[in-house]
């Protein structure tokens, strides 16, 4: 169940409560005249099912609350209710097949931002696997792309796809060239550091690396790794199981492939570098390929419950 608590304009307050009324799987309504004053209007709260969230908000939204008001959107953890019960069972679908588009929207925007912390992790997450690669250590491998928030963009563009918001397309895309960019160039510094004390050796580069070689020699499982990870990743940020997110973060190599870039761009070795990077674009690119077309799915499965999100009139 979600929760809804808007801050309705007075002239509106009448035609927000008929379409909650009107929606199913909603109930637990409260309107408070008044009761709001930055922005002044009445307070208007309910729940509703998961599965009738995105077109209830859609209506909301069409009703400008959204730009003359609020909406504020809480998951519930626990309703002890029996009509909360009888709402869910009322809404079509499953709560876990369905998509919030707006909060999806909002998630993948916070992700996507180029920050500090952003880049941070991207270097720290291309730091520790330039370690692993150079160590032939797969359980570093396995931590630097636990660690690599670059999901987060990706699923970002994906989005923005679907939905047609350029800007998010743009923010997310910049989030990703600049991180890796960024990481890449201070893991090249750090390697070339790692040689001067010792610690990293060309011929660690060269030598028979059998847990950590296939990050810069792409083959077509790469591909269908990086396609089934993209499926698991967008299925497991529309469902809110975002827990699952850690296991695709470590069935793809993109982290890995830049930080073997890094090492071999540092000992100049430009045949392992080139297939660093090509590995790099490969499950890039097979990630963005398979969330865009899941997304796209799951949007033509809930269109055809549309006509389902609305209670009949009572004679």
């Amino acid at each position: 169940m979600l929760h809804l608590r808007m801050i309705v304009p007075p002239d509106r307050t009448a035609a927000a409560v008929d379409l909650i009324d009107s929606t199913v799987g909603t109930t637990h309504l409260v309107v408070l005249p008044g009761a709001a004053r930055n922005p002044a209007g009445d307070v208007v709260m309910c729940d509703v099912a998961r599965e009738a969230g995105h077109e209830l908000l859609n209506g909301l939204r069409g009703l400008k609350i959204d730009q003359d008001g609020s909406i504020a959107v809480e998951d519930i953890d626990l309703s002890l209710s029996k009509r909360a019960d009888a709402a869910e069972k009322e809404a079509p679908g499953e709560p876990a097949d369905a998509v919030i588009w707006e909060q999806l929207a909002g998630a993948t925007h916070e992700e996507s931002t180029l920050s500090i912390a952003y880049s941070a992790f991207m270097i720290l997450a291309t730091m520790i696997a330039a370690c692993g690669v150079v160590l032939d250590n797969a359980i570093l491998i396995v931590g630097a792309m636990a660690v690599g928030p670059e999901f987060g963009p990706v699923a970002g563009v994906c989005t923005a796809v679907v939905q047609r918001a350029p800007k998010l397309a743009a923010r997310s895309l910049i989030a990703l060239v600049v991180g890796f960019a960024a990481a890449i160039a201070a893991t090249t510094v750090f390697s070339l550091g790692m040689d001067a004390l010792g610690l990293f050796s060309k011929d660690q580069l060269d030598a028979d690396r059998p847990n950590t070689s296939f990050v810069w020699q792409p083959d077509p499982f790469s591909f269908v790794v990086a396609l089934l990870a993209g499926v698991a990743g967008t299925l497991s940020l529309t469902s809110s199981k975002s827990g699952l997110l850690v296991g695709v973060a470590i069935s793809v190599t993109t982290i890995p492939a830049g930080a073997n870039a890094a090492v071999a761009l540092s000992y100049g070795d430009v045949g392992q570098m080139w297939g660093s990077i090509e590995q790099l674009a490969l499950n890039l690119f097979g990630i963005m390929l398979a969330g865009v077309l899941t997304l796209y799915g799951q949007k033509l499965l809930w269109r055809t419950q549309r006509g389902r999100w609305r209670r009949t009139p009572k004679v």
